[in-house]
Parts: structure tokens; C-alpha cells; sequence
């Protein structure tokens, strides 16, 4: 189960690899198109934005682990492992809470966008913002597993210091 959670770990990495790609080589041709040869193209700023917009929802929901998340745990290290444990059960329950909640509201807005598409290429709008569908069921999945490991008295991993600058 490791071995195929790792192999999808990957190709959600390579997803956002891609992506990155095509937004760099849009970003580049606007700029030639713009300040070479005087012709602004829309559709290289529009393929930009939108590539921006499915990275961090992809890459918050299959790519950033746990451990990368950006926290502020000066409360929850000056407490005891059963502590934090508590405090983990709530964050993670108010979230799947929250999130789960607004599901049914988000879908409902996404199927409505199907009405709208984008300026330049004509991109659907229900296709452009289900990332954020797909970024929600992804989150609640995460603290959901999160909050059956802490329910075990699993205490949540510690941050690292050694690496807390270093991007590792």
C-alpha cells in the first residue's frame, strides 16, 4: 500500500511539474509577444493565471505533506504529547467540519459556472474551478485519516527545526 501511495505521491508531483512548465513557457511567450513585437496576447496571461490557479490547489491537495504545512506551534510545543493529541483532534474535526460543510454549496456554485467560460480560450468555468472541488474531498480526506490516527492516540508529527528554514 506504500509502494502505490508513493508511485500516486509521484505522479501528483509530476501533474504539478507539467503545470509549472506550462505556465513558465506562457509567461515566456507573453513577454516575447509583448515587448518583442509589440503584440500583447491575452491568452498566454489567461493560460498563466489559470495553470497558477490549478498548481496551488493540486499541490496543496496531493503534493504538500503534512509535515511542509506552514504552522505556528509555539502553543502546541509548549504542551504535553497528550495536549496536543486534544488539540489535534479539534483542529482536525473542526476542519472536516467546516469543509464538509461548505461542500454542498461549493459544488453547487461550480455546476452553476458552467454558463461562463473564459475570455480568451473558452475554458468552461465549472472545468476551471472544480480543481477547488477536487482540492476540498482531497483535504477532507487528509484530516479525516489525520483525526483516526490522533483518535488512536497517535500524537501528530513534531516539526522538524533542523529543517524549518530550509525548505527540505
Amino acid at each position: 500500500m506504500r509502494e502505490a501511495g508513493a508511485w500516486l505521491r509521484r505522479r501528483a508531483e509530476n501533474v504539478a511539474a507539467a503545470m509549472l512548465a506550462v505556465m513558465f513557457a506562457a509567461f515566456i511567450v507573453q513577454i516575447v509577444f509583448r515587448y518583442f513585437f509589440n503584440f500583447p496576447v491575452g491568452w498566454a496571461s489567461e493560460l498563466t493565471v489559470v495553470m497558477w490557479l490549478w498548481l496551488v490547489l493540486w499541490g496543496a491537495a496531493f503534493v504538500v505533506k503534512e509535515s511542509e504545512e506552514i504552522r505556528v506551534d509555539l502553543l502546541s510545543e509548549a504542551v504535553s504529547p497528550r495536549a496536543r493529541i486534544a488539540m489535534g483532534i479539534i483542529t482536525a474535526s473542526a476542519l472536516v467540519i467546516l469543509y464538509a460543510a461548505s461542500l454542498p454549496a461549493t459544488y453547487s456554485y461550480v455546476a452553476f459556472m458552467k454558463v461562463e467560460s473564459s475570455s480568451y480560450l473558452k475554458i468552461r468555468m465549472d472545468g476551471l474551478f472544480s480543481i477547488y472541488l477536487v482540492f476540498l474531498v482531497a483535504i477532507i480526506a487528509r484530516y479525516l485519516w489525520m483525526l483516526w490516527h490522533l483518535l488512536r492516540g497517535r500524537e501528530p508529527g513534531e516539526a522538524d527545526r533542523t529543517k524549518t528554514g530550509s525548505g527540505l
